[in-house]
C-alpha cells in the first residue's frame, strides 16, 4: 500500500471545499455571463459559506475547545484547520466585496437596476421609504438596550443587527443597544419605480430616533453572526425521534454557541470588542466587510422579472420513451417491461417522468403498495412547504385510494429537519405508514417502489435515482434516474425497505449495492479488479465529493500499477491527481456551472458494452461509506451504458465550464480552445433526441 506521509497524499477537506467556492465565484466574475446570474452566483457562494461556517467550522471548534489535538488525514490540526480557514475566507470575503462594490452594483445600476444610499435619496423617495417603514418596518422592530440590568441578548443564527450607540444628555452617559433587522421585511426596500432599492439596515438606521426617544443617536454598526447547526439527536435515548429533532431545533434556534460575527468596515474598536465579548468569540472569529452584509439576500435581484438578463430559459424535454404518442399517453408499466429507462434532469423532465410514474400509481387500481424515500424536501426559494408539494400529494391520493404507502422521511436532513417534520406529519393524517429510518443512519438512498397485481401475478416497478425526489430542484441539479422493472432489482427493493422499516437485517442483495453493509468492500472490490489489470485496466468516477482516505489509497494503488483513472468531482476532493511516483495515472476534473453537477457514476473497465457502471446516492466520504444508508443501481442496458458514455464524454471534453485539479492540489481553468459547454451541449442533445421518432431513444 501507499507509504508516503499523510500531508503528500491528502488535501484538507475544509480547504478543498473552500476551493470550490472559488470555483463558483469564477461564475459570479466572469463578465461573459448575464448579469443577474452573476448576481446569482455571489447569493449562492455568500450561502455555502454560511453553511460552511454552520456545520464544518462549528465541528472545527468544537474540538478546538475541547483540547483535540488529532490531526486530520491530511496532517493538520484543528488550530492549524482554523487559521488556514481564517486566511482563506478572508481572501474570499475580499474578492466578493470588491466584486459587489466595483463591478456588480455599477454593472446593475447601468441597467436600471440601482441599490442606492438612503442619504443619496430625494425628498419624494424619502417620503416613500419613510411611508414604508413607518407602516410596514417600526411595528416590527424591538429595541434591546445592553446594561448591567438588560444582559446581552441572544443573536440569532445569520440575523442581521444594528449594534447602536447612545448618549443620555440628562446624565451624559454612553449607552448600548442591539435592534434586530426584521427577516419577514424585503432585504432591499424598491422605491416606486421598482427599479431602484434602499438597502433594508440602511432604512432603519437612519430612523434609530423613533426608537430611542430622548436619547441621541452617536453612531450605529451593522453586524451579523452565525451559529453552529451541527448538533445530533441522541437515538438510543429519544423514545419520539419527531419530538427529538424539535427539541433540537429549537436549541439551535436559542442556544447554539457563535461561531463567526461578521461587520460593516469601519466598526469602531469599542463596539467590535462589546459584541466579541457578549457573543464568547475571539478578535479571529470577526471578519470586516465592505459589502452589505447577508449577501444571500441578493436573490431578490435575481427575482427581478428581467429575462434578458439571466441566461435564456430552459425547457426540460420528455425522455422519448415517455412521450405521449398519438394523442395518448404513456403507459409507464407497459414501458418498462419493454426495458430499462434512463432519465437525465435538468435536461428531461421531472413532470413527465417520476411525476407522472407516481400519479399513474396513484391511480391505477391494480398497484397494491407505493414505497418511497424522502431525504431533502425544501429549497431557499420555498422554504415554507418545500419543493416535494406535488409528490407528496400523490402519495396522499394512494393512501386515499386504499393503497398500500409506506415512507421513510429522514427527519436528520440537515436544514430540513422542519421542513420534513412537517411533511410526516402532513403524510401521517392521510393515513401513510410513515418511518424516520434505521437507528444512528441518515436514510440518503434515493428509492421508490410500486407493487402492481397482474395477470401474471405480483410485479415490481422499481426507481432508483442520484437526487432527491423534488420537481424544484430537478430544475436546478443535474441528476439520473433508472427506472427498471427487473425482478432482482425490485426484489432487493422489497428487502431494502423491510430493513429501512421493520427489523429486517441487513442481507446479501442481488444487484443493489447498498451501504453501509456492502457498498465500501464492493467498490475496493470493483477498483482491485481494474488495478490487477494494470495498464489495461480503467476507472470513472464522477461523483461530488472524494474524501474518504481509505478509497483514496486504494486509487492510488491501482493508478501504481497504471490503471488509468478519471476522476469528474464537483465539489470537496482529497486527491492529488497527477503527481509522480503517487498518482501519475490519474486526471482530475471539475465542472461548474448553470446547473449544480450532483450525478454519481461509477464506471469500472473500458467504455463500451463489457465496462460495469452504477448510478445512485453516494459519494467517496466517510459518512456515505458507513453513516447512511446508500444505494447504487447498475446499469446494464447497453443503450442505457451509451447514454451514460454520452455524458462523460461531454463533460470530459468540456472547455468552457471545466477545472483541472493540480499535481499541488490547486486547480486551474481548462483553457478555453473548442468552447464545449457541458451544460448547452447536453440541452441540444436532449433536444435532439426528442425529435427523434418515440422509441428510438434509450
Amino acid at each position: 500500500m501507499i507509504t508516503e506521509m499523510a500531508e503528500t497524499r491528502f488535501i484538507n477537506r475544509e480547504l478543498s471545499l473552500l476551493d470550490f467556492q472559488e470555483r463558483v465565484l469564477s461564475l459570479a466574475e466572469s463578465a461573459d455571463r448575464p448579469l443577474l446570474e452573476r448576481v446569482r452566483f455571489v447569493a449562492i457562494v455568500s450561502g455555502n459559506l454560511d453553511e460552511f461556517y454552520q456545520v464544518r467550522v462549528a465541528g472545527l471548534f468544537e474540538q478546538a475547545a475541547s483540547g483535540i489535538t488529532q490531526a486530520s488525514p491530511d496532517g493538520m490540526s484543528p488550530q492549524q484547520q482554523l487559521a488556514a480557514i481564517r486566511e482563506r475566507v478572508i481572501s474570499i470575503n475580499a474578492s466578493i466585496d470588491s466584486l459587489v462594490t466595483k463591478e456588480l452594483i455599477p454593472a446593475l445600476a447601468e441597467e436600471q437596476i440601482e441599490i442606492v444610499a438612503y442619504d443619496a435619496l430625494e425628498a419624494r423617495d424619502r417620503d416613500h421609504i419613510d411611508f414604508v417603514f413607518e407602516t410596514e418596518i417600526f411595528p416590527v422592530l424591538t429595541p434591546l438596550a445592553v446594561d448591567p440590568s438588560h444582559p446581552f441578548p441572544f443573536i440569532s443564527d445569520l440575523s442581521l443587527n444594528l449594534a447602536v450607540l447612545l448618549r443620555d444628555p440628562d446624565r451624559d452617559e454612553v449607552q448600548f443597544a442591539r435592534v434586530k433587522i426584521p427577516r419577514n421585511v424585503a432585504r432591499f426596500i424598491a422605491l416606486e419605480d421598482g427599479d431602484r432599492f434602499v438597502p433594508l439596515e440602511q432604512v432603519v438606521g437612519h430612523h434609530m430616533g423613533r426608537l430611542f426617544g430622548g436619547l441621541d443617536v452617536i453612531d450605529h454598526y451593522t453586524f451579523r453572526v452565525t451559529r453552529s447547526a451541527d448538533l445530533a439527536v441522541e437515538e438510543e435515548e429519544a423514545d419520539d425521534l419527531i419530538k427529538a429533532m424539535e427539541d433540537v431545533l429549537r436549541y439551535r434556534q436559542r442556544a447554539a454557541h457563535a461561531v463567526r460575527l461578521e461587520v460593516e468596515a469601519g466598526i469602531s474598536g469599542p463596539v467590535l470588542d462589546l459584541l466579541l465579548h457578549g457573543l464568547q468569540l475571539g478578535p479571529d472569529e470577526a471578519y470586516q466587510r465592505e459589502a452589505p452584509l447577508g449577501l444571500d439576500g441578493l436573490w431578490s435581484l435575481y427575482a427581478l422579472n428581467r429575462p434578458e438578463l439571466k441566461d435564456p430559459a430552459w425547457t426540460p424535454t420528455t425522455q422519448p420513451r415517455l412521450a405521449d404518442r398519438s394523442g395518448r399517453r404513456v403507459d409507464f408499466f407497459e414501458e418498462l417491461k419493454r426495458g430499462d429507462i434512463l432519465v437525465h434532469y435538468p435536461y428531461e423532465s421531472f413532470a413527465t417522468s417520476t411525476a407522472a410514474f407516481l400519479a399513474q400509481a396513484a391511480a391505477d387500481p391494480d398497484v397494491l403498495a407505493i414505497k418511497q424515500t424522502l431525504y431533502r424536501t425544501s429549497i431557499p426559494d420555498d422554504p415554507a412547504i418545500g419543493g416535494e408539494e406535488a409528490v407528496v400529494r400523490r402519495l396522499v391520493e394512494a393512501a386515499e385510494a386504499g393503497k398500500q404507502v409506506v415512507v421513510l422521511v429522514e427527519l436528520k436532513a440537515r436544514f430540513d429537519e422542519a421542513a420534513n417534520i412537517s411533511w410526516a406529519r402532513m403524510l401521517e393524517s392521510a393515513g401513510v405508514h410513515v418511518v424516520y429510518g434505521v437507528r444512528d443512519l441518515k436514510t440518503h438512498s434515493k428509492t421508490l417502489l410500486v407493487v402492481r397485481k397482474e395477470p401474471e401475478g405480483i410485479r415490481r416497478y422499481s426507481h432508483i435515482g442520484t437526487g432527491n425526489y423534488n420537481p424544484i430542484t430537478a430544475k436546478l441539479y443535474e441528476d439520473l434516474g433508472l427506472y427498471t422493472a427487473d425482478e432482482d432489482i425490485g426484489a432487493d427493493l422489497s428487502e431494502l425497505f423491510n430493513h429501512l422499516t421493520g427489523y429486517a437485517k441487513p442481507v446479501r442483495y442481488r444487484k443493489l449495492i447498498v451501504a453501509p453493509a456492502w457498498l465500501r468492500r464492493k467498490l475496493v472490490e470493483r477498483i482491485r479488479e481494474q488495478a490487477a489489470l494494470g495498464p489495461d485496466g480503467q476507472i470513472l468516477i464522477k461523483t461530488n465529493h472524494i474524501i474518504d482516505p481509505d478509497m483514496i489509497d486504494e486509487l492510488y494503488e491501482a493508478s501504481g500499477r497504471g490503471t488509468r483513472i478519471d476522476l469528474i468531482v464537483r465539489g470537496n476532493c482529497s486527491i492529488r491527481a497527477g503527481v509522480e511516483g503517487l498518482s501519475e495515472n490519474i486526471t482530475l476534473r471539475s465542472i461548474v456551472g448553470r446547473y449544480l453537477e450532483h450525478s454519481r457514476i461509477y464506471r469500472f473497465g473500458h467504455p463500451g458494452g463489457d465496462a460495469v457502471y452504477y448510478i445512485g446516492s453516494a459519494d467517496l466520504m466517510p459518512r456515505n461509506l458507513g453513516g447512511r444508508v446508500e444505494a447504487l443501481v447498475p446499469v446494464t442496458d447497453v443503450r442505457l451504458k451509451e447514454r451514460l458514455e454520452e455524458i462523460i464524454e461531454v463533460e470530459s471534453e468540456d472547455d468552457t465550464l471545466a477545472w483541472k485539479g493540480e499535481p499541488d492540489g490547486s486547480w486551474t481553468k481548462v483553457p478555453t480552445v473548442e468552447a464545449i459547454d457541458s451544460h448547452q451541449r447536453l440541452q441540444e442533445l436532449a433536444v435532439e433526441r426528442s425529435q427523434n421518432q418515440p422509441g428510438i431513444a434509450p
